[in-house]
């Protein structure tokens, strides 16, 4: 969990909520981005208010974030100055943008500006 921790620690600012040696729960905004251990999740896990089920992904991921358009340049900049290696970028059809990257457990991030989706 460390290197992802701290890449989203760092290199978005999320504030972390909860955390022990399952999993990190992140602030994104109004919303959660959870990373688990792999593995440390696989059998359910008994709380107080009920019992979590099992859950495990194998393999990598892919996830986005909601950027405005003039965010995405400062984000390529930073992403440069990080030494986080942009995978490809892809301009939409309606006019949106994505920016594509890996975080350090492999899982492809998108930065995703509007104008991608009839509903974005």
């Amino acid at each position: 969990m460390g290197p992802a921790r701290h890449f989203y620690e760092s290199l978005f600012g999320f504030e972390v909520m909860e955390h022990d040696g399952r999993f990190c729960a992140f602030r994104v905004g109004s919303d959660v981005l959870l990373l688990f251990t792999e593995g440390a999740s696989s059998s359910p896990i008994a709380m107080s208010g009920g019992v979590i089920p099992p859950h495990n992904t194998v393999g990598t991921g892919h996830f986005a974030f909601a950027v405005s358009r003039d965010e995405l340049e400062n984000w390529r900049v930073l992403l440069q100055e990080q030494g986080v290696k942009i995978e490809s970028e892809v301009r939409w059809d309606l006019g949106g943008s994505s920016i594509y990257f890996r975080d350090p457990d492999g899982n492809l991030v998108e930065l995703v500006s509007p104008g991608t989706w009839l509903n974005y």
